[in-house]
């Protein structure tokens, strides 16, 4: 990619903006949502007691299945996150919530269900990911950032089996995230690309993605990308995406559906 493309590819970004129409874009809950970035930099300053257990509390009333509620949360402060993993939180964030979805809770009480352990964790990862948006959206409210990470430090997902000896989860309960929380440190990024809602929003059959529309992303996904991690590049991130899947996902084959190990 050329310098003169590059640069216009960056304008871009820069001058995107979530798309709302006037008539609601005065609504406070609404510009939340749409404002809401991805924080990688924060403030040493903590957030205070009674606004994390209202994150909390966003994240236990969230919306679920049968209000069956499959998620569990672990809050940590920075020196308790030390404390318990011999690190810093990712990104030197003062707060971090590990969120994991949780079968195990229902399926000691609850007689109802066969084993059916894909549709239990596809049930637990969906509500448990509702849950984790929710206190996203309160703590964006209140003035606090977040960022979700599935892969940093161990955090998420991709780590599952280190999550589960660190917390001691029985089986059915697997880490899916961590969101770590506090106060931006100079200021919110740009809206990362976004494809159009062409692409996204179908009235009455699915329709494949035109090519050209998925390249401009992908071209402004990579000048994004070395914009705001210089020494890094959007290609890279996904071949470490390819190269940790594998192992992430044989991790919770054994753990989640007890496949033996290949």
């Amino acid at each position: 990619m050329g310098p003169l493309a590059f640069w216009k590819h960056l304008k871009e970004i820069a001058l995107t903006r979530p798309q709302a129409p006037a008539s609601v874009a005065g609504s406070p809950l609404l510009r939340t949502i749409l404002n809401r970035r991805s924080i990688r930099r924060f403030e040493s300053r903590e957030v205070p007691e009674e606004t994390l257990q209202v994150i909390l509390e966003a994240g236990r009333v969230a919306p679920s299945s049968v209000n069956l509620q499959p998620w569990s949360f672990f809050p940590f402060s920075a020196a308790q996150w030390k404390q318990h993993f011999g690190e810093a939180v990712p990104f030197a964030a003062p707060h971090a919530v590990i969120v994991c979805g949780d079968t195990h809770r229902l399926k000691s009480t609850l007689k109802e269900f066969p084993d059916s352990p894909l549709f239990e964790y596809t049930l637990a990862v969906m509500n448990a990911s509702l849950a984790a948006m929710n206190m996203n959206v309160a703590a964006e409210a209140l003035g606090v950032s977040s960022l979700m990470l599935s892969e940093t430090g161990k955090s998420g997902i991709f780590h599952a089996d280190y999550l589960k000896e660190k917390l001691a989860l029985p089986d059915g309960v697997f880490p899916l995230m961590t969101i770590v929380f506090g106060y931006a440190k100079g200021g919110y990024p740009a809206m990362p690309p976004k494809l159009p809602a062409s692409c996204l929003i179908f009235r009455d059959r699915y329709r494949e993605t035109q090519p050209e529309l998925l390249e401009d992303w992908y071209a402004k996904m990579t000048v994004g990308y070395k914009a705001a991690f210089p020494l890094k590049t959007f290609k890279g991130q996904l071949k470490f995406y390819r190269d940790h899947i594998q192992k992430a996902e044989q991790v919770l084959r054994k753990m989640v559906f007890h496949y033996p190990e290949e």
